[in-house]
């Protein structure tokens, strides 16, 4: 089967690998249909996550047919169409059962990063009965794509750890696709203002059609002075870090408000500095998480009802032979104005 595959810090190629076999009764082998590029396949190609080797089929996205099952796996038949979480659950260690699937002993973060992932033309997905997703009949699977990560993260690494309430303040510090997925499902509760800060214009006027309330380009303006006139010199309540650099979580703890939260999101492969000399007495909260995708049902029902539509972070589409241009347009995003990128695997 062809498979993107990973070479070390800045190499990858499109090569022929063997189709995946059950190695366990819980696996199940799903005929990839749709996958995507994530921020984070970027991060381990720069060298930013170095427990994934050399030799690793990358991907952790995706929906696709169950190909096969293992004996141990209930509820999923052969031609199921599927979602696949990019977190896999055993469902029954002390992590799971807190609702942490991130940290599943046997499980969380592993496709295309411990083990091999979705981009390629089938997959074996650990824990099967509990990682995978029957799909809806008549429910957009190119849609649901973003089901895979992009929006529960945004909703629980953001909008969730942040606190988000009706009424509100909210800046994002990043419009790319967590930033969107975050402003999206952050509108579930209804806040007062949600301020979108980006360099990119592109981005921030997708931004504003998705419903934030204000933009700041951080390219031409001080996003910390132009957040102070929104918010009468106070802050915001809730910043989410939606980019994994220095500079900018560095920027979101010049927006908090006092009694607020910073929601970091973003995949930090550098240290960066907290300005405790500031912040000791602000009574403010800083969370870091990983997504558990404990909110994928919900997502689930919200889509089918037509109260969230993930379709629109699409902008472009691929067959998987051409993933290698998939990643030049998807890491040039301010140049070719990509969102998500969708692959068509078969």
């Amino acid at each position: 089967m062809k498979a993107l595959v990973y070479h070390g810090p800045g190499e990858k190629s499109l090569d022929e690998r063997p189709m995946p076999e059950l190695s366990a009764p819980t696996d199940a082998i799903v005929k990839v249909t749709r996958t995507t590029i994530c921020g984070t396949d970027l991060h381990i190609l720069k060298g930013d996550v170095p427990t994934c080797e050399p030799g690793r089929i990358l991907g952790h996205e995706g929906v696709g047919i169950v190909h096969s099952v293992g004996s141990a796996v209930s509820g999923l038949s052969v031609g199921d169409h599927v979602l696949i979480s990019c977190i896999s659950s055993c469902g029954q260690c002390e992590y799971c059962r807190r609702g942490m699937y991130s940290h599943c002993a046997t499980g969380g973060w592993i496709l295309g990063h411990r083990i091999d992932g979705t981009q390629a033309e089938y997959v074996r997905i650990p824990h099967a009965q509990t990682s995978l997703y029957r799909i809806p009949p008549g429910l957009d699977e190119e849609a649901l794509v973003m089901l895979s990560d992009i929006l529960p993260t945004g909703f629980e690494c953001g909008v969730l750890n942040g606190k988000v309430q009706p009424g509100s303040t909210v800046a994002i510090v990043g419009a790319g696709p967590i930033g969107l997925a975050s402003l999206l499902t952050a509108q579930f509760y209804s806040p007062a203002q949600i301020i979108v800060i980006d360099p990119d214009a592109n981005r921030l006027a997708v931004a504003q059609r998705f419903g934030a309330t204000a933009c700041v380009n951080n390219s031409h303006a001080d996003a910390v002075a132009e957040v102070m006139k929104l918010t009468e010199s106070v802050g915001v309540d809730c910043v989410i870090e939606a980019v994994g650099i220095p500079a900018t979580f560095e920027l979101c703890q010049g927006l908090v408000a006092p009694g607020g939260t910073i929601a970091n999101v973003g995949v930090h492969g550098v240290k960066c500095d907290l300005h405790l000399e500031k912040l000791w007495d602000r009574n403010i909260a800083i969370t870091t998480r990983l997504v558990d995708t404990v909110s994928t049902p919900m997502l689930l029902k919200t889509v089918k009802a037509g109260r969230l539509d993930p379709a629109q972070l699409i902008t472009h589409r691929f067959q998987l032979v051409d993933i290698l241009a998939a990643y030049e347009t998807f890491a040039h995003a301010a140049n070719t104005h990509a969102l998500k990128v969708l692959i068509e695997a078969s």
